[in-house]
């Protein structure tokens, strides 16, 4: 059945108007003329060929009609304000799906949740790790970070932080006889590869470096399994910085050389666009930026001469 509803703008000016008992009030209120009200209220009772005041010199008075017609439209306007809140509270917080890597996951997102669910309890967080990228359309999904050049089409996509690859060990082995004071060093240690061998090599042509072979290699298949390695001190990772940040630090990993290479890819936060303004989702992308410049601003003071200094204080110390 065809509902037969009247213009929400007639509705609102009859409401205001009853109650208000005066144009002029009711006027006020919308922002508009009392011309445009009376109008209104006057188109409305025309459409519904029913009388909804009756008027007097200086203020407007319900008819019988309208009283009754007023508890209808009182009645629908409640339901909506209600219903539009507990929408706006469902967007605000309820529940908010993300889907990552396993390796972002083990080794950047997990041990900061907790920072996010207390700073925000009305959000409850459900995260999926898996080597799939999300299909939006299809899953019940909010947001993704995605590992890749940042190109998909149709996404909302912010940059997590700029990805360098450099080589990480643990402290221990760092200063461990022989010590890693230059990539002429790594031929006494152990090196941990990611699905082979290839950004090693790449690593070590533009350190000026060709040809080193290390004393024996050990290959995963996940990089936050040879990050582990590293910080267990079983050799030295090639590490992406996001990867690597929470790990350096801590001080379970140092960068036994400065020198780095750009990564080919990046971590990406995504998200379609039609819902990238969502107060949740962009609560969350917030919250992921900023752990991300707080990184960068950690990693920076770490590698400034300063801290250097110190640290080669403290270890000359301990020797």
């Amino acid at each position: 059945m065809r509902r037969r509803l009247p213009s929400l703008n007639a509705l609102k000016a009859f409401e205001a108007t009853a109650r208000h008992e005066s144009i002029t009030k009711a006027a006020a209120e919308l922002f508009v003329t009392q011309g445009a009200v009376s109008q209104q209220v006057k188109g409305l009772e025309a459409e519904l060929g029913v009388r909804l005041f009756q008027r007097e010199r200086q203020r407007v008075a319900l008819t019988e009609a309208g009283r009754l017609y007023l508890e209808v439209v009182r009645d629908a306007f409640d339901r909506l304000g209600m219903g539009t809140e507990r929408l706006l509270q469902r967007e605000n917080s309820g529940t908010l799906t993300v889907t990552t890597s396993p390796n972002f996951a083990a080794k950047w997102l997990v041990h900061r949740l907790g920072r996010f669910s207390e700073s925000h309890p009305g959000i409850d967080l459900r995260v999926s790790a898996s080597i799939q990228h999300v299909d939006f359309a299809r899953e019940d999904i909010d947001l993704a970070i995605r590992h890749g050049d940042g190109n998909w089409a149709g996404m909302q996509v912010s940059r997590l932080c700029t990805e360098q690859l450099f080589p990480v060990c643990s402290p221990r082995l760092a200063a461990q006889n022989p010590a890693l004071r230059s990539p002429a060093d790594i031929p006494h240690h152990a090196l941990l590869h990611v699905n082979g061998r290839g950004d090693w090599t790449r690593w070590l042509a533009q350190a000026g470096f060709e040809g080193v072979e290390a004393r024996r290699n050990l290959d995963f298949n996940q990089a936050s399994m040879a990050i582990d390695a590293a910080v267990d001190g079983q050799g030295i990772a090639l590490a992406r910085t996001a990867l690597a940040a929470g790990d350096i630090i801590s001080g379970r990993l140092v960068r036994p050389f400065a020198q780095a290479i750009e990564a080919p890819f990046a971590f990406w936060i995504v998200c379609p666009k039609a819902v990238a303004d969502l107060p949740k989702i962009a609560t969350f992308r917030d919250w992921l930026l900023a752990e991300a410049a707080e990184d960068a601003r950690r990693l920076a003071a770490l590698d400034s001469p300063r801290a250097k200094s110190n640290r080669g204080g403290a270890e000359r110390n301990k020797k």
